[in-house]
């Protein structure tokens, strides 16, 4: 079967582009329309990829335009990111580890979105407690542990990483097969 020309090799539709013009004005070049940087923080929420190109030079300033949307969202007052987290990210500006901060923050966010759906599961399928308290502690465990490897020493070596998350995953599975029976 032939793929649409919006369509990539693996099926997935290619970032939208969207030009910042030097008036601020953001143009989606696939709706031909002006958009606000609230419909970029949706397509984002969507899952969606865009790309931000400067009109003039067209330089990638997509970073920039995702962290101003950080910005005013946190400005409106719905605060996820805790002064004393921004305060140590800013100290790492500069740092020997610096170059490592964007690929853990990366996994870590990957890993909180994956326990996220469990917690929904749990809320959603209303279990009195039980499920839902084991995978708090698990997640306080978890990001107890991701909080450790930001000061000297508290990183964890590949191998102590790796048989932790097969000790979580053989825990989650039995969770799973007790749930099923």
């Amino acid at each position: 079967m032939a793929k649409s020309k919006t369509e990539s090799a693996e099926g997935e539709a290619p970032p939208v582009i969207i030009k910042k013009y030097a008036n601020r004005r953001l143009y989606n070049t696939e709706s031909s329309s002006y958009i606000t940087l609230e419909h970029l923080a949706q397509l984002t929420r969507e899952g969606r990829e865009f790309k931000v190109l400067d009109a003039k030079s067209n330089e990638d300033i997509t970073h920039g335009v995702l962290t101003q949307i950080i910005m005013d969202e946190e400005s409106r007052g719905a605060t996820m990111l805790p002064s004393n987290f921004l305060r140590q990210l800013i100290s790492m500006y500069g740092d020997s580890m610096q170059s490592m901060v964007p690929h853990y923050l990366e996994e870590s966010m990957a890993a909180f979105r994956r326990n996220q759906s469990q917690f929904r599961s749990a809320i959603e399928g209303a279990f009195a407690g039980g499920p839902f308290a084991e995978i708090a502690k698990r997640n306080l465990a978890m990001f107890e542990a991701a909080a450790g490897a930001f000061k000297p020493g508290g990183a964890l070596t590949k191998d102590e990483e790796i048989a932790g998350l097969k000790a979580q995953l053989a825990e989650l599975q039995a969770k799973v097969d007790k749930l099923g029976a």
